[in-house]
């Protein structure tokens, strides 16, 4: 069995934490993941990563609609991750 890569690696975690109980959570944060994979962006990736260690309900709330995230270095991406595939 060969051995992961650290990319490989972070890669998987994040997917893992991309997994919330909710279909429409799993989506916009998998769909994200994919497309930060694909363009290899180290500091996207780290952004996205801390999002992912907020709460389900803030995360929910804030992606779909129900209250205005207030942390500024969020924002963007939260606009990013609404925009359609």
């Amino acid at each position: 069995m060969s051995e992961l890569s650290p990319e490989q690696i972070r890669a998987k975690r994040m997917r893992w934490h991309c997994r919330r109980g909710t279909t429409e959570l799993e989506r916009l944060l998998g769909r994200h993941l994919d497309r930060l994979l694909a363009a290899g962006d180290s500091r996207a990736l780290d952004l996205f990563e801390q999002l992912l260690a907020e709460e389900d309900r803030d995360l929910q709330r804030w992606l779909l609609g129900y209250e205005t995230c207030t942390v500024p270095e969020y924002v963007a991406l939260i606009h990013d991750l609404r925009q359609p595939a």
